[in-house]
């Protein structure tokens, strides 16, 4: 499974509004709207889908638009493998102000 990080959404763009465009391309393992804790959509999402589905995808709809706004559809490294929302093990975690 890839999982593509889908940005630039407007606020009005729902669930179903992106599974009735990503569907088109294959199964879709999973996909979330990134919220903040209002409940408010925070302009981007997750779509989670089989490897040959998700290049499919990415390639068609980059640069399309979704309510009024272009989206931006690519790979999204930090949960494939990336690391830069890992925290550093070796330093507990966080870097500490001294």
């Amino acid at each position: 499974m890839t999982t593509l990080y889908v940005g630039n959404l407007s606020p009005e763009a729902t669930d179903s509004d992106l599974r009735s465009v990503f569907s088109v391309f294959g199964e879709i393992g999973s996909l979330r709207v990134a919220r903040n804790r209002a409940g408010r959509p925070r302009g981007f999402a997750y779509v989670e889908m089989e490897e040959d589905a998700a290049a499919a995808a990415m390639e068609a709809l980059k640069g399309s638009e979704l309510k009024g706004r272009t989206m931006d559809v690519v790979v999204d490294q930090a949960l494939s493998g990336g690391h830069h929302h890992k925290r550093d093990a070796r330093r507990g975690g966080f870097r500490r102000r001294r």
